[in-house]
């Protein structure tokens, strides 16, 4: 029997939290001092699939531009609650997400990333959607911004599997236990 994909968060925050400022920046990430890439296209290296709000694809969109679009060679599904007609490279949905998640991870395939935001996520928590997560800390102190993790009805306990160090970033590694 093969094992079944994991929806990992992998995801950057500021010491005390945020991962943007109020005004949606990320500048203060970009001022840090890493090493190489941080883990990045290793972890890209483990999944197929990519799972994003509507508020951090917009984002992406306005910075990143059309002409640049990372995820290329990955399945790239944007949750939203508008009717959006579907683009060659991404799935706009308005599932039910345990529903949805389920399906996915019943699928042959790598592993599955929840993006984000903040949004998105804290829907995923409430659910209970989310196996790992993997996040890295930067030695900023932002003060306000949008949160990593919204104040909510949920709960989840966790299982460090691992720690890692590049440059000024610590990313910490858990697994949801179940």
């Amino acid at each position: 029997m093969t094992e079944s994909r994991k929806v990992v968060l992998f995801i950057a925050t500021s010491l005390d939290g945020y991962i943007a400022t109020k005004e949606e920046s990320l500048e203060w990430l970009f001022k840090v001092e890493g090493e190489g890439d941080n883990g990045t296209s290793e972890f890209f290296d483990t999944i197929d699939t990519v799972l994003m709000g509507k508020t951090t694809y917009d984002w992406i969109m306005e910075h990143e531009g059309d002409n640049s679009w990372l995820y290329s060679d990955k399945n790239f599904y944007v949750f939203t609650r508008s009717s959006i007609a579907d683009t060659e490279q991404v799935k706009f949905i308005s599932p039910n997400i345990p529903d949805f998640v389920n399906k996915l991870k019943k699928q042959e395939g790598k592993n599955i990333w929840m993006v984000g935001g903040g949004e998105l996520l804290y829907s995923f928590l409430k659910e209970n959607a989310v196996d790992e997560l993997i996040i890295t800390i930067a030695p900023t102190l932002i003060g306000s911004g949008i949160p990593l993790f919204k104040k909510g009805d949920y709960h989840l306990e966790l299982l460090l599997k691992g720690t890692r160090k590049f440059n000024q970033f610590v990313e910490l590694h858990y697994e949801v236990k179940r």
